[in-house]
């Protein structure tokens, strides 16, 4: 298996709700209906699919709740990039789960929740900065 993720899938209640939120934040999706919509990335994509036949799908119950174990990150080129995406989010509907501030690994970051509590992480690390295209590389180029 090659090192790669193609898509995230995020399992949610109401996709026109979720699509509004991520079209919010300035996502234009690739392809849509009234059951899913995608977004390509730069690498990769976000799919949003209705929560309970993503489960079907997996084959596993569909309720749960709480922390998942998973979250998502969005890194940005400077610590002063990390606050507008905070607004931005916010401005959307999204609930502020930790305010930006200074983390114990060096760099800057914040988490916010979408409609659906998926968990975004939005940081600044000087150690793996994003290239020119905004790829991101551990550890840097």
């Amino acid at each position: 298996m090659e090192q790669r993720l193609s898509v995230v899938t995020l399992g949610v209640r109401d996709v026109p709700r979720a699509r509004a939120f991520y079209e919010a934040l300035g996502w234009q999706p690739k392809s849509t209906d009234e059951n899913m919509a995608c977004y390509n990335l730069i690498g990769m994509a976000i799919a949003l699919y209705p929560r309970d036949e993503l489960a079907e799908d997996a084959q596993v119950p569909p309720e749960g709740g709480g922390f998942s174990g998973v979250t998502l990150a969005y890194c940005v080129r400077t610590k002063q990039d990390v606050a507008p995406v905070l607004k931005a989010a916010r401005a959307a509907g999204g609930r502020i789960v930790k305010q930006a501030q200074d983390v114990s690994w060096g760099g800057h970051s914040e988490y916010f929740a979408d409609p659906d509590r998926h968990l975004w992480e939005v940081a600044w690390n000087p150690h793996s900065p994003l290239g020119d295209t905004g790829v991101f590389q551990w550890g840097g180029a």
